[in-house]
């Protein structure tokens, strides 16, 4: 089996939904690649106590709510 390389911005400061959400796109892209093809869309928006809402449909949907003290400076 493959080891999974570190994400390029691992070293960043995150909180755990952030870094949930980019595996999960990681992953959505890695399946669609050895699939042959694939569709995904990817969408935000500021939602209440400016916590980021980040929806990925690729197949089914994949909804994150990320707290703004998550987000790397």
């Amino acid at each position: 089996m493959l080891e999974k390389p570190p994400h390029p911005d691992a070293n960043l400061t995150s909180g755990p939904q952030l870094r949930v959400a980019l595996d999960r796109i990681g992953q959505i892209v890695l399946d669609g690649l050895r699939h042959g093809h694939f569709r995904c869309a990817i969408s935000s928006g500021i939602g209440k106590s400016n916590r980021r809402d980040l929806v990925i449909e690729a197949g089914k949907s994949h909804k994150f709510t990320i707290p703004e003290e998550e987000l790397p400076r």
